[in-house]
């Protein structure tokens, strides 16, 4: 699976973005990530705080992760515009019958594949050799466009499960 992204995002938004990025708990069937797709542009074209146009993306990116980006050099965005974006995404989740918010479920690139693994299973998943402090980890944790580009899909090694994992089972 080719996992390039960046040239997808608008080069015409400040690095400073705010970004959300949203995980679902299944890969979206093609027909479902169309759909969402044009759900998405529909959103980001209304997409308004105080009124006033927010200067928005969003894409489906490798049919399992939303992701929303505002730029707030243009305009401002406030409770109501965030509040609108998680209405819009629980809309997505029950359309879809998915789980955009379970922040304890990770995601790995393994076999160049994305698979997921509940937090909780962590160490089992290192201690078995699934997962090594090289594997490429979705850290959906980022805030802003540049960490986006630069630390979205990094090593864990690299991420802040690094200090999850137990010393003695990592290789």
């Amino acid at each position: 699976m080719n996992f390039s992204y960046k040239e997808l995002l608008p080069a015409d938004f400040a690095n400073n973005s705010r970004v959300w990025i949203y995980q679902s708990n299944r890969l979206f069937t093609i027909s479902e990530a169309l759909h969402i797709e044009e759900m998405i542009d529909a959103f980001t074209a209304n997409w308004k705080s105080h009124g006033v146009q927010v200067k928005g993306y969003g894409n489906l990116f490798f049919g399992q992760f939303i992701v929303l980006m505002a730029d707030e050099t243009a305009t401002g965005v406030s409770g109501c515009s965030t509040d609108s974006s998680v209405h819009f995404i629980k809309q997505i989740e029950q359309q879809f019958s998915v789980n955009l918010f379970d922040r304890q479920l990770l995601a790995f690139v393994i076999k160049e594949k994305i698979q997921l693994l509940p937090l909780g299973q962590l160490n089992y998943a290192v201690e078995n050799n699934f997962i090594t402090r090289d594997t490429l980890y979705f850290n959906n944790t980022v805030q802003t466009k540049q960490e986006l580009e630069t630390n979205w899909i990094i090593p864990v090694k690299n991420s802040w499960l690094n200090n999850r994992i137990k010393a003695a089972s990592v290789n």
